[in-house]
């Protein structure tokens, strides 16, 4: 063993026998006007442990390992533990090794134990000189999870249509809410309160610390923005560089971002979706002009209200469906061909071919998950407070149903099932960017889930950092084909580089679909 190694051995296992024990501690304490004092030391079962490397599946360079931590950082010593389980993939190049890039997941409800895997196969010169990491986030996938509904209750809480402002249906998706929040407490209750952005950043720096590291890169698209503002201000002496892509605002509520997505998902689909669909009317014969285009989509939506049609493994398409796959497509341009060939097959049904049968099913049949709606609402209603009075929500669902019918419909479900949450204690954390290197930061102007307006105030909160704006509306920028995104990214994570100010790129151009056959 090398003199470098020795030193790097010894110092790995005084970090885990004392040191660190002393450093969570003290980290736990008031940052930002977080939280108080916890009440005792961390228990050295979590600061002393070994992290069990397998590989993550058989002949996988991957490897995977359970880790122990605290069900709540404030009182670390008390309740039953949790696991989260995190992954590895060692730099491919130790000799130039310099140092760990941490990745997480959106969502929130997003899977990040097996993404270093592409990460390294897109990004083949991070993957040289950084050993990528991930996890599972406390609530999802192999971690300790949260379940909320069986598939049943999942299907019926999106059944039916958003838009029906009757009050049997308004009746319906307000016992809906209540009816997740119950089966979240009735199989979750005890883990629930736990399920934060914040405790999430408390079991990053331990693996943080189990890793051997004194300080870690990062990079989140979406959700994971957050994750990864909120390390960075609890802990921002551990953090060497961050790029944050696709970004929801730090300094406002759950409930801020949320009211803006029905905005955002609406201009995405009428300024860009729809006037592509237009433009290639000779294609999909959907409408010549933008207007032509929605009017087809709102009689479609209004024949599936009246007669649901069952696709592929007897699913039901229903408007909240065809909402839903729209929503899911609008994250890429990419995906607009596949919405489109999905909506052209709906006007022929009945002799639809098996591959234009098996698109609908690819666009409408699948949407989220159960598994990933428990932790979706664990994290946005325990995070920031909700206003609790459902006839507010009633109200403002029907004007936000009236201006964005796109996702509108929907926000009566989903604020009321945090209205309806059990009141949580998460504390605030104020992002400000203080004691941390400059973050560079990444947002297309239409991108549907994490608005712009949003990002712009994220960028204004976490000062000193570099924001790439890219146009078009695609969610996510880094590792999609964009070079001028790519090399920002790639210069700053190998060497520190950030551009001397906010600057642009143009984003990847929309799709160019196949003619039809002559």
């Amino acid at each position: 063993m090398s003199r470098i190694r020795i030193r790097k051995a010894r110092w790995i296992r005084s970090t885990v026998t004392g040191v660190v024990t002393a450093a969570i501690a003290a980290a736990l304490c008031p940052a930002a006007g977080a939280q108080a004092r916890p009440a005792g030391p961390v228990p050295q079962r979590y600061t002393e442990q070994r992290l069990a490397w397998q590989p993550c599946a058989p002949g996988a360079t991957l490897e995977c390992a359970p880790m122990t931590v605290p069900r709540d950082w404030r009182h670390p010593g008390t309740g039953a533990d949790l696991t989260v389980q995190v992954s590895r993939q060692r730099a491919a190049d130790p000799a130039r090794r310099r140092g760990t890039l941490l990745m997480a997941a959106g969502g929130p409800g997003g899977e990040g134990l097996l993404r270093p895997t592409g990460f390294v196969k897109a990004a083949p010169k991070i993957a040289e000189v950084y050993d990528v990491v991930g996890f599972d986030q406390r609530g999802v996938g192999r971690s300790t999870r949260v379940s909320c509904q069986d598939d049943a209750e999942f299907t019926d809480f999106f059944a039916g249509d958003f838009r029906d402002r009757s009050p049997a249906a308004l009746a319906r998706v307000l016992d809906n809410s209540r009816k997740f929040v119950a089966g979240c407490r009735a199989r979750s209750g005890d883990l629930l309160p736990y399920v934060t952005t914040e405790q999430t950043a408390r079991d990053i720096d331990l693996y943080r610390a189990l890793l051997g590291e004194r300080k870690i890169s990062y990079y989140g698209p979406s959700y994971a923005t957050k994750i990864g503002a909120t390390y960075a201000t609890l802990f921002p002496q551990r953090v060497e560089r961050a790029v944050l892509d696709s970004n929801i605002a730090f300094d406002g509520t759950w409930e801020e971002f949320e009211k803006g997505q029905p905005m955002s998902y609406q201009r995405r689909f009428e300024e860009d979706f729809l006037p592509w669909l237009a433009r290639y009317d000779r294609v999909y014969h959907y409408g010549r002009t933008p207007a032509e285009a929605k009017a087809n989509w709102e009689r479609r939506r209004g024949a599936l209200a009246a007669r649901p049609l069952t696709i592929g493994g007897g699913k039901t398409l229903a408007p909240n469906q065809f909402d839903n796959g729209a929503i899911l497509a609008l994250y890429k341009g990419a995906a607009f061909p596949v919405l489109a060939g999905a909506l052209a097959a709906l006007d022929h049904w009945d002799t639809a071919t098996d591959e234009e049968r098996r698109n609908v099913d690819l666009i409408f049949g699948r949407y989220l998950s159960k598994e990933f709606l428990a932790e979706f609402f664990a994290v946005t209603c325990n995070d920031t407070p909700w206003t609790r009075d459902t006839g507010h929500w009633v109200r403002q669902s029907a004007k936000d149903t009236a201006a964005y019918p796109l996702m509108g419909a929907r926000e009566l479900a989903f604020a009321a099932t945090c209205a309806a949450w059990p009141a949580g204690a998460a504390p605030r954390v104020d992002v400000t960017g203080k004691g941390l290197p400059p973050v560079l930061m990444l947002n297309s102007r239409h991108d549907p889930a994490t608005h712009y307006e949003g990002a712009l105030r994220a960028h204004k909160a976490l000062r000193g950092s570099r924001l790439v704006t890219v146009t078009g509306g695609d969610h996510g920028q880094y590792l999609e084909k964009n070079a001028c995104v790519d090399t920002i990214v790639d210069r700053y994570l190998l060497t520190g580089a950030v551009p001397d100010r906010d600057t642009a790129c143009e984003g990847n151009p929309l799709p160019v679909p196949a003619e039809p056959a002559a």
